[in-house]
């Protein structure tokens, strides 16, 4: 899938349905927001939520009392869900719009958060591009955590192809700068009530 159909495909996800209609809607980000506390950042450490469009986990964040949050998104729609949602408190979060390929960011994060964007990468193109992008913006001791469909889980997501992750396969993507510290499984709930087998997985950059 090119940039354009990516961008066109999620875009059109975002306009046709409320964020708590699509699949992967949580009203409380639990497991995310308990590998968050478990990376002992700072509040002002700098963070960064990809694909978190319309995510509410920058909401709980921003109640936790951190202040250097960004929000990245491929849709402008769905960055425009959560700056309407927060209302003032918006103005606090640094929104980008870019498809996580092409992203090259000009700061680095103390801690780089990414729930179900990776897996949607099936191309190994795609996947180099994330990785790279990936390494600009985490500097070494920076916290990594990806959520992706685990082994056994669903094979496609909003019409569109997975890949399937554990722990070894995703540490072979992101080559060896970097440590597992922590994994977790979750079955997440959808709003049409399918469980959805997730893997999360902390790494910690050491090169």
């Amino acid at each position: 899938m090119t940039e354009v159909d990516r961008k066109n495909h999620w875009q059109t996800i975002y306009e046709q349905k409320q964020s708590s209609e699509v699949s992967w809607f949580q009203i409380n980000p639990v497991v995310s927001m308990e590998l968050i506390a478990n990376c002992g950042l700072g509040k002002s450490d700098p963070i960064i939520d990809v694909g978190g469009g319309a995510s509410v986990l920058v909401d709980h964040l921003l109640e936790q009392g951190y202040t250097q949050l960004s929000v990245l998104d491929i849709s402008a729609a769905a960055l425009a869900t959560s700056q309407k949602r927060l209302g003032d408190k918006a103005s606090a979060v640094g929104w980008i719009e870019s498809d996580i390929t092409a992203y090259r960011p000009d700061s680095q994060f103390a801690l780089w958060h990414d729930r179900a964007v990776f897996h949607f990468l099936t191309d190994a193109t795609d996947r180099h591009s994330y990785v790279t992008a990936l390494k600009h913006a985490l500097p070494v001791n920076g916290h990594l955590i990806i959520a992706s469909f685990a082994i056994g889980g669903p094979e496609k997501c909003s019409g569109l192809p997975i890949v399937q992750y554990n722990a070894s396969k995703l540490a072979a993507e992101l080559g060896p700068g970097f440590k597992l510290i922590e994994e977790r499984t979750e079955k997440h709930i959808t709003p049409a009530q399918r469980e959805q087998a997730f893997a999360y997985f902390h790494f910690v950059r050491i090169e």
